[in-house]
């Protein structure tokens, strides 16, 4: 898996580093398998009165306030029928999908009625009862529902229906009152934590709107559900959103989320061969820009690919993302196990650009995993006693959730699919493979690393970060905890080969 990025220095190589990274992720996702083994408020919405363990001055200090405000830490409450949780737990354990339900929802003491709600994620929702894998993989299961391919989250650990604060939630605010939002935003993802604080992500997600590229805003919160404990939890913005979208890229562009259960081939002009391969989560509904960027970049010859990229793909922001998936240390981006990506289209422009989704193994963090990124887990129960300490418990999407090891791991069909963990992506292996190109990705790092990791920007982020937490949910995570999880994180800032 992953290393640390190599400091950009003077007869340092940086793309040998990545190679050493791509070269590892097969083993990687064969030991995740063994161990897998074993905007504005809508008018129906109102004040509330706050059942969490804020006072009643810091609960007032949140009504109005930004919610991604990140000098504090917001709440989020979630009220349901335990009912219609348990027949939506029913339909996941027996069938694999991720059924809706209606909950009320209170942001930062402002109430809204009938907001969907539904579990999000794959892997991440396997520790769900004793005998409650699906059935099937709705990675690869064609839903009915469009909705239901919102951002999956990667490895996010064991899940427990007994306490649902920790699990991965989708917030759908206008999914049954149409134009129902908070702050523009209709929707809000409640991430799988792969580490106790969320720090990783929160910083990962940080520098990578620092480097000037696309990135998605998150808030630390104290989420609690039914009146139950509350849980520090990392909430995020959703690249599905329609507002999200319009905010960041304006109306004149559609937006492709890939599927963690396809890849980048070219299969035909036809819409129909990119079923559960590509979702068009916005614009109205046209692939002939998607088709003809996967025709060009599966099938040009390489002069061909070298000359005319720039005509399909917007070059810079993609070196840019490729370092910074480096410097972050992120196995799981667009060529790792989960296939983690949005394709924006610019009508204007004719371009593509790449858009990161999914940081929480940012830092070298897995869920509940050690090693240089700091989380604190065991292996689980029934792993091989000589798997390395601290291996993760949980597995990156795109992995069975029933828990078997899938055919490319174990060498059958598959084994060579570009969409298989550690299997790499076309575009990314291809834009590596040029030598010009990849002195891009070169210079980016070396000048991110400057901008970012050695003027202090990234360590006063991440003090940032801490601060917030050790302040205001001390209570929610211990001091050890938290600075053992930052101290991880900032060895990244000044690792040496």
């Amino acid at each position: 898996m992953r290393q640390p990025h190599p400091r950009s220095r003077p007869g340092r190589s940086p793309r040998a580093s990545r190679g050493a990274r791509a070269a590892a992720k097969p083993v990687a996702a064969v030991l995740i398998g063994a161990l897998a083994l074993g905007g504005l408020a809508a008018c129906d919405s109102t004040a509330a009165d706050t059942s969490s363990s804020l006072t009643e001055e810091q609960a007032a200090v949140l009504v109005g306030a930004d919610f991604y405000d990140t000098s504090l830490v917001h709440s989020i409450s979630i009220d349901y029928d335990e009912t219609d949780y348990q027949a939506m737990l029913d339909d996941y354990t027996e069938t694999g999908d991720k059924s809706w339900i209606s909950a009320t929802v209170t942001i930062d003491g402002t109430v809204f009625e009938q907001v969907g709600l539904r579990l999000k994620g794959n892997s991440s929702l396997m520790g769900i009862g004793d005998d409650t894998e699906p059935k099937t993989d709705p990675s690869t299961e064609p839903s009915a529902d469009p909705d239901v391919d919102a951002p999956a989250d990667a490895s996010d650990g064991s899940a427990n229906a007994d306490d649902p604060e920790t699990l991965p939630w989708l917030i759908h605010l206008d999914k049954y009152v149409d134009d129902q939002s908070y702050q523009d935003r209709s929707e809000f993802v409640v991430r799988g934590n792969t580490t106790e604080s969320s720090l990783n992500e929160a910083v990962a997600l940080e520098l990578i709107g620092l480097s000037g590229l696309v990135t998605e805003k998150s808030s630390a919160v104290r989420l609690s559900v039914n009146g139950g404990d509350e849980a520090l939890r990392l909430v995020m913005e959703s690249i599905d959103d329609d507002l999200w979208n319009f905010d960041t890229f304006g109306a004149d562009g559609i937006t492709y989320k890939a599927d963690a259960g396809g890849d980048y081939s070219y299969r035909d002009e036809d819409p129909a061969e990119y079923t559960d391969v590509f979702d068009q989560k916005t614009g109205e509904d046209d692939l002939a820009p998607l088709t003809s960027f996967l025709d060009f970049i599966n099938n040009s010859d390489d002069a061909t690919f070298a000359a005319e990229l720039g005509d399909y793909l917007d070059v810079d922001a993609f070196a840019g993302y490729l370092a910074m998936q480096d410097l972050t240390a992120n196995i799981d981006d667009i060529d790792g196990p989960g296939n983690n990506s949005y394709l924006r289209y610019d009508s204007t422009t004719s371009l593509m650009t790449v858009v990161a989704w999914d940081a929480n193994l940012s830092f070298g963090t897995m869920a509940g995993a050690g090693g240089p990124g700091g989380g604190t887990g065991t292996p689980p129960e029934g792993a091989p006693e000589d798997m390395p300490e601290g291996m993760p418990e949980g597995m990156p999407e795109g992995f069975a959730p029933d828990g078997t090891v899938p055919d490319w791991a174990a060498g059958g069909p598959g084994a060579d699919m570009a969409g298989a963990p550690g299997g790499g992506n076309i575009l990314a292996t291809r834009f590596l493979a040029n030598s010009d190109f990849s002195a891009l990705v070169d210079a980016e790092t070396a000048t991110l690393t400057a901008d970012l990791y050695d003027s202090g920007d990234a360590q006063a982020v991440l003090d940032r970060w801490s601060a917030l937490l050790e302040e205001q949910a001390s209570d929610l995570v211990s001091a050890e905890t938290l600075q053992s999880e930052a101290a991880a994180i900032a060895e990244y800032f000044t690792a040496e080969d």
